[in-house]
């Protein structure tokens, strides 16, 4: 009965606060959906802190995508060998998620040791960079307790978390193997799903609001000011023909 409370009504719960959510916020706080930028206040710290952590992230994202979507059979079938995929995984995964952490931890110093940016930071944002830094760093120990120290013994996530994770969205549900999950696992994907169940509520729906639309929008023409277009002259010393002033 525990197993199916943490491992099947939780993360249904956290899906549906997410999706419910981030309509709820739409349609009531269009005006709230918004990052809030804090780069006026200062930008030294955020100039580092900014890439490392997103361009980490993505790859982390991109990672889980595979690791967690896509069948160990799918990889299998195209040619990559387990020996091989695990190689990148562990190499890959190691530097984003090293990345990640210490781009949220500039992040974080830079929050909490600039006098404007942490008067501008709420109680939901001390919530969500809380449990934003405990699943990347339940996430970077997992790669290194089961990967250099191997303190997981002979588990495979690919067979045991990730057939969870799939089962989760196909309606299919088996608790049974995240039950059998080393604690480290257990941990990492608790936090991630109360996180996804926050995220609603916190700047995270940014993520949602990159402006895609762009890549196909008609482009924008720029027309130049006829010289004979209104009733105002041409100012002295200002050839229309020359952008540069003469003096």
């Amino acid at each position: 009965m525990s197993a199916v409370l943490l491992w099947v009504v939780i993360p249904y719960v956290c899906l549906a606060f997410f999706v419910g959510g981030h309509v709820w916020r739409y349609r009531y706080d269009k005006f709230g959906w918004t990052t809030r930028s804090s780069q006026l206040y200062e930008s030294r710290l955020l100039r580092w802190g900014s890439p490392l952590f997103h361009f980490g992230i993505l790859a982390v994202f991109a990672g889980h995508v595979m690791g967690l979507g896509i069948p160990e059979s799918w990889t299998s079938a195209v040619g990559i060998s387990e020996e091989l995929y695990h190689v990148m995984a562990v190499s890959i995964g190691a530097v984003a998620g090293f990345c990640t952490l210490v781009g949220l931890t500039l992040l974080i110093y830079r929050r909490r040791t600039v006098g404007p940016v942490f008067s501008a930071t709420t109680k939901m944002d001390k919530v969500m960079y809380l449990f934003l830094a405990l699943v990347i760093v339940l996430g970077v120990w997992n790669t290194v307790a089961g990967s250099v120290l191997n303190l997981n013994g002979d588990y495979d996530y690919r067979t045991g978390v990730s057939e969870w994770f799939r089962g989760i969205f196909l309606f299919q549900p088996k608790p049974e193997l995240m039950a059998d999950a080393p604690f480290g696992f257990q941990a990492h994907a608790m936090v991630a799903m109360l996180l996804f169940a926050l995220w609603p509520f916190t700047r995270l729906v940014h993520v949602l609001s990159v402006p895609i639309f762009y890549l196909w929008r008609p482009y924008v023409v720029y027309r130049g000011r006829s010289d004979r277009a209104g009733s105002r002259a041409t100012r002295p010393g200002w050839d229309p023909s020359d952008d540069r002033v003469r003096r």
